[in-house]
């Protein structure tokens, strides 16, 4: 059947529409297992996938995230949800829902996070953060986009060599690694209190090692300069398990 000309470019500009006014994330799971991405957004924009999907090993999914929109992403390993979405999951859980609908993933949980621009301003805020704590290896790349939009990311496994005050286990081995802020539970550790600024919240041993394997991803609430990236790119792509 005769294909109209004018199909393709109307296609293009529907697609490029589309992802002109926010960001298309293409979520890739290269880990050995299923995944079950969580998806925390600001209150008041749409939340992709009621906030959380399943993904099967070597499956992909693409996001169409509106402008100005905030939010986390991060991995649930090891759930099981019954056909209503009720269920659990050993990291990542938000709790006992499949779809988390505004709640956020228990730590620890390795978490992307990105702030979206606008059409005026098109330029995007994103990073890795281990301030949670990490389960999964991940990253974040810009398709495109120019010079200097920087890749954001903890492509390690920590649980190789999570010490052990910060171990958590599940059924004998190790499926996450806390903070120092989730292990300790003191202002110090996580940055509160009359610690809430960078002159007196100093990174800890614990921080410096998630840094040392990780450079690329937050270590501490403060760990601004070498992890918050910028671009202008309006796709990026999300891979958990990321190849090293």
């Amino acid at each position: 059947m005769p294909t109209s000309s004018l199909f393709f470019p109307l296609l293009y500009l529907l697609i490029s529409t589309s992802i002109t006014n926010g960001a298309q994330l293409i979520i890739v799971n290269n880990c050995n297992e299923s995944i079950w991405p969580g998806i925390l957004g600001s209150a008041g924009l749409a939340t992709p996938e009621s906030g959380g999907f399943h993904l099967g090993s070597g499956e992909e999914s693409v996001l169409d995230v509106p402008e100005k929109w905030s939010g986390r992403i991060w991995g649930r390993q090891g759930c099981s949800f019954d056909s209503n979405g009720i269920g659990n999951c050993e990291t990542g859980d938000c709790f006992g829902q499949l779809r988390c609908q505004g709640k956020g993933g228990v730590p620890p949980a390795t978490v992307v996070e990105m702030t979206l621009g606008s059409s005026t301003s098109p330029l995007h805020f994103y990073d890795v953060s281990l301030v949670d704590g990490f389960n999964l290896p991940v990253s974040m790349k810009p398709v495109g986009g120019g010079i200097g939009c920087g890749v954001a990311s903890c492509e390690a496994d920590l649980n190789v060599c999570c010490p052990s005050a910060l171990e958590v286990r599940r059924g004998g081995r190790v499926v996450g690694c806390k903070s120092a802020c989730l292990a300790m539970q003191s202002a110090k550790y996580c940055c509160t209190g009359s610690y809430a600024n960078p002159n007196t919240c100093k990174p800890t041993l614990f921080a410096h090692l998630f840094k040392a394997i990780c450079p690329k991803a937050y270590s501490y609430a403060f760990d601004d300069s070498s992890s918050l990236n910028k671009c202008r790119a309006s796709r990026y792509v999300i891979t958990f398990c990321p190849p090293q």
